[in-house]
């Protein structure tokens, strides 16, 4: 199903709008997680103390790369070509350097406020079903003024990518929300976790009738937000909320919906994964890439897919070489078939 799509005079980047983290993965067994106080697949708030804690008892050495939701997303759009940036907060510490460096590495701008609070970080525990539990310290990237943000921020960008996990800081979020709007750009809004949709619905309601064009769940996710256990109920209840509605169902594939139709999408590559971490994100990375750039439905879900298989064979949110040189074959192709 192909979308028509024309950036607008002079807006040709895509915005990310989310907490600056970075990602603590480690290798663990299910009695960690159930020791630790994290959920299961979900993710929990906590202090940078007991990530400290957790860090001394674990039994590997943590995998520290850049991370967040909304981060993760966009160095993958970088990373595929686009024309990409980074709004948020970071501590003047060295997660906070490594952090700026992530994105750089991964040709992504910034604009990225400071604060003396250290940098968020998360505890990502990954088990060996290769599902994530995350604790996460937010930090500095919690320190981030509604009255920092304008339309300014978005004057060259066509869409902004905000993750869900924002409904932390209900006023930032709406003040982004509206200066992105103001500017003239199209949001896509992912939900993030099951839990967060949980604690929030009532807000995730409003903000999304109100400015989201793209909403992008999984299949916990869209269930908890429409507060229907069966899927397609589910996946149509997304569909009525925004222009285009997506529902990711990892190993099964993705389900994408515009205008009443429905476009199913198949898995990349053989299940297998190592690890879970960002592959939510990277899915999002390849599907908006593809959105901008004119293509079909159809092809920004296989190269989402392409892009969430890749990030699912290594630890943590990151994609080595070899992998985006796949995936840009792959994308190549689909372009030459436009």
């Amino acid at each position: 199903m192909q979308i028509p799509f024309t950036p607008l005079a002079g807006k040709e980047k895509i915005t990310a709008f989310g907490s600056a983290l970075v990602d603590l993965c480690i290798l663990e067994k299910d009695v960690f997680v159930e020791s630790s106080g994290a959920c299961k697949g979900g993710m929990v708030l906590t202090g940078h103390k007991e990530i400290a804690a957790l860090l001394e008892k674990a039994s590997s050495t943590p995998v520290v790369v850049p991370g967040g939701s909304a981060c993760n997303t966009i160095l993958g759009i970088g990373k595929l070509g686009a024309k990409a940036c980074f709004i948020g907060k970071r501590g003047s510490d060295e997660l906070g350097e490594l952090f700026e460096r992530g994105l750089l590495k991964h040709n992504v701008e910034s604009i990225l406020f400071t604060s003396d609070k250290p940098t968020g970080h998360v505890l990502s525990i990954i088990t060996p079903d290769a599902q994530r539990s995350m604790l996460t310290f937010l930090g500095a990237s919690a320190e981030t003024q509604p009255e920092e943000i304008s339309p300014e921020h978005f004057k060259e960008t066509v869409l902004v990518h905000f993750e869900g996990y924002l409904v932390a800081n209900p006023q930032l979020l709406l003040a982004a929300l509206k200066a992105a709007k103001q500017s003239g750009t199209l949001i896509s809004l992912d939900l993030a976790s099951y839990t967060v949709v949980e604690q929030s619905k009532q807000f995730l309601d409003e903000i999304v009738d109100q400015y989201v064009d793209i909403l992008i769940a999984n299949e916990d996710e869209a269930t908890a937000f429409s507060g229907c256990s069966n899927e397609e109920q589910a996946f149509e209840h997304l569909a009525c909320r925004a222009d285009i509605a997506v529902m990711k169902l990892g190993k099964r594939g993705s389900i994408i919906g515009h205008e009443g139709e429905i476009v199913t999408i198949a898995p990349q590559g053989d299940g297998f994964a190592i690890d879970t971490t960002g592959a939510g994100d990277l899915w999002a990375a390849g599907f908006l890439f593809g959105l901008i750039n004119g293509m079909s439905l159809e092809k920004c879900g296989s190269l989402g897919s392409a892009c969430g298989f890749e990030v699912c064979q290594n630890i943590g949110a990151a994609i080595p070489e070899e992998g985006w040189e796949r995936i840009k074959g792959s994308l190549y192709t689909r372009l030459s078939e436009q």
